[in-house]
């Protein structure tokens, strides 16, 4: 048996009496005090998540620009120093290798923050390319520990402990500080679709700051968030998840994420394969589903439009903010009519669900 994997605030969530879980690898916290309640913790105050786990990859040399630009979809020449972009990775077929933060530090110098499950086999794919580009390429995932606060009261908190002005921090900017004296990264990003930090820092000091993040956050409400919380808010907002959302056999256009695939940049993996698919038609497309039948539609399970399969279940669950089970799916873009009926078939029985907006959650503040 495969020994799991522990964050430096292991003993912090066993103290909490967390609800532990294999999740790839890693033992960690699904829960505290529950899925529901933690959920509405951090959508109406703030919750601070373990993210420990995620991968962080630092690449830098004089040709660290161009080797980025090629790896990724997006176009990271028109990212400023100091702010962070969201993009695909993906292989020569236009399959997704994973979806990665890129914070630009300058030209030479770029942090790239990958999927936990993802960091090993990303970090052999970039170190096999890197080697037609004059750049260094380095795993550097051992070196940091990552916590997130989430909500709208997530500013306020932190700046309680920080000694940089918070509000000077942009969404998708970041900037190096000290909270509560700990030297850190601080980013304005998240993964729940509420305002937010994820805050890098050395391991050795994660569980002081986590322990004085709650302290001074207490008179807020604020408290430790599990994993089955993160999934049920990134999934309101339509955050992609890899092996869900995303994977080697999906494209990002057909995951929805068009708006960060520029095929009009210079060259980059996959983009010959995504320009011929988006010339002749986008096959897939993730619709959001409302279930009307009783029973939550969970990740993989198939899709029936008239008795005919016709494609499955991204990701599924009871939604605390809307008070009803939604789902994500991929379909034929053909298929894809707003308010057609189909039927998830749970357990083999068929439950019918409506096609609505994939979007289920939006603050009021984006």
């Amino acid at each position: 048996m495969v020994e799991l994997k522990r964050t430096p605030l292991y003993e912090e969530h066993r103290s909490a009496k967390a609800k532990l879980i294999d999740f790839g690898g890693w033992e960690l916290p699904v829960q505290y005090s529950g899925v529901i309640e933690e959920h509405q913790t951090v959508r109406t105050k703030a919750g601070l998540f373990d993210v420990s786990h995620m991968g962080e990859i630092v690449v830098d040399g004089k040709e660290a620009l161009e080797f980025v630009q090629m790896l990724i979809t997006n176009d990271v020449r028109k990212l400023e120093d100091g702010k962070i972009l969201y993009s695909p990775m993906c292989y020569p077929d236009g399959g997704i290798v994973d979806d990665l933060l890129v914070y630009r530090y300058d030209t030479t110098h770029f942090f790239l923050v990958v999927n936990a499950s993802n960091t090993d086999k990303d970090f052999s794919w970039m170190l096999e390319l890197s080697k037609s580009f004059d750049v260094s390429v380095h795993n550097v995932t051992d070196q940091y520990a990552q916590l997130a606060l989430q909500g709208p009261l997530a500013e306020t908190i932190l700046q309680r402990i920080s000694n940089v002005n918070l509000s000077q921090i942009k969404y998708y900017t970041f900037a190096h500080g000290e909270l509560d004296g700990v030297q850190c990264l601080i980013s304005r990003t998240g993964y729940t679709g509420e305002d937010g930090f994820e805050i890098y820092l050395s391991p050795e000091y994660a569980g002081v700051l986590w322990r004085k993040i709650i302290e001074v956050g207490a008179p807020d409400g604020v408290e430790p968030i599990g994993l089955g919380a993160r999934d049920t808010l990134r999934f309101e907002a339509c955050l992609p998840l890899y092996g869900n959302e995303l994977g080697a056999e999906i494209s990002p256009l057909e995951a929805g994420l068009g708006c960060f695939v520029k095929l009009d940049k210079a060259a980059f993996i996959g983009r010959d394969a995504l320009r011929t698919q988006k010339e002749e038609g986008i096959p897939r497309k993730l619709v959001g589903l409302e279930m009307i039948g009783r029973g939550i539609a969970r990740s993989h399970y198939p899709l029936q439009k008239n008795g005919v399969e016709i494609g499955f279940v991204t990701s599924g669950s009871f939604s605390p903010t809307l008070n009803k089970n939604i789902a994500l799916g991929l379909i034929p873009t053909d298929q894809v009519v707003q308010g057609d009926v189909l039927d998830v078939l749970i357990r083999g029985k068929p439950v019918q669900a409506k096609i609505i907006s994939p979007l289920f959650y939006k603050r009021s503040s984006q």
